[in-house]
């Protein structure tokens, strides 16, 4: 595969951040926005004051309106948006393309995970997952970030982690595209309770119990669907699943702490609540386990919260009164 040229599309912080650590690796970049005005502001100010304030974009990343014939390109939109923006383009255009998936998140109707949603609209294309212990202000300024990249074939996944690799962004190559997806999409469920716990004032030995047993339930549902548990161990697993569910930079993790203080779901998104990926896929994650017959109690809990079903004083109620079992 060709692999020196860029197109990241979707220009929110994500989107910008990964479009400038292509910059940093060394590849020409195009930023694809929908919106003229900003990205004529993107090109003459090179900084994204809409997304990422305050973060000098290299003059490597052009910002543009239209899709051209890169060799690489980055999906950057939310989860639930992209079907709806593979539908938008002309199939040819991600032909023999490595297209990069970087939205974490399950599709509401559909159960599809985001590799299984490319394969619908561009079969053509070569996709890869991306996910990992990762915040856009970080990768957007450099800061040292550790993620994984995985693909069907290994030695096409080497070359593209080789080739987006810079001084401070490591992408690891692996071949579980299943256990990469599940892993990141069910961390932003996990998010959202360990928010709540914050938001609740549980303390902090409920929200490490949380973890642990939201790790758990995770590796059950991974091995349901054909991935590896051996990928729970590593940066798509462990690492992101620490990180979303310890950090209040998450956006996951703050709308459960708005959640956990008594607020509905309606209210924090009306009052401007910034994306959070969980709220979507933790329905789909429901939906899922019981399509599969697994038992996920934490998610289970996180969807009656989400949907205004029960408040987070009877879902710990409910927890801590399941019959006790013996921990493998």
């Amino acid at each position: 595969m060709r692999l020196e040229t860029v197109a990241v599309i979707g220009g929110g912080a994500w989107g910008t951040a990964l479009a400038q650590a292509a910059a940093m690796a060394g590849r020409s970049v195009e930023l694809v926005l929908r919106n003229p005005e900003l990205a004529q502001a993107i090109n003459t100010t090179h900084e994204n004051a809409a997304a990422l304030p305050g973060v000098p974009l290299l003059e490597a990343i052009v910002a543009t309106t239209s899709l051209s014939s890169a060799d690489i390109v980055v999906l950057a939109v939310p989860a639930q948006a992209t079907r709806t923006l593979l539908a938008s383009l002309d199939p040819a255009l991600l032909a023999g393309k490595a297209v990069v998936l970087s939205a974490k998140g399950l599709e509401t109707g559909t159960l599809a995970r985001q590799s299984e949603i490319l394969a619908d609209m561009a079969p053509d294309s070569i996709g890869f997952v991306l996910s990992g212990p990762s915040f856009a202000i970080d990768v957007a300024r450099g800061r040292p970030t550790a993620v994984t990249l995985a693909g069907e074939d290994a030695n096409q996944t080497s070359e593209l982690a080789t080739a987006l690799a810079g001084p401070s962004f490591r992408p690891y190559a692996a071949d579980d595209r299943i256990g990469v997806e599940i892993a990141g999409a069910l961390k932003n469920v996990y998010a959202l309770a360990c928010g709540a716990v914050e938001g609740a004032e549980l303390g902090a030995s409920a929200r490490s119990a949380l973890i642990a047993r939201g790790y758990a339930e995770m590796a059950r549902m991974v091995a349901a669907m054909g991935g590896s548990a051996h990928t729970l161990t590593g940066l798509a697993g462990l690492g992101d699943l620490t990180l979303t569910c310890t950090s209040v930079q998450s956006r996951n993790y703050q709308f459960g702490m708005a959640l956990g203080a008594g607020r509905r779901t309606a209210d924090i998104l009306a009052g401007g609540a910034k994306l959070a990926e969980g709220v979507a896929t933790t329905p789909v994650a429901a939906a899922l386990a019981r399509s599969l017959d697994i038992d996920v109690p934490l998610i289970d809990a996180v969807d009656a919260v989400v949907t205004g079903r029960a408040d987070i004083a009877t879902i710990v109620a409910g927890l801590m009164s399941r019959p006790l079992k013996r921990e493998h």
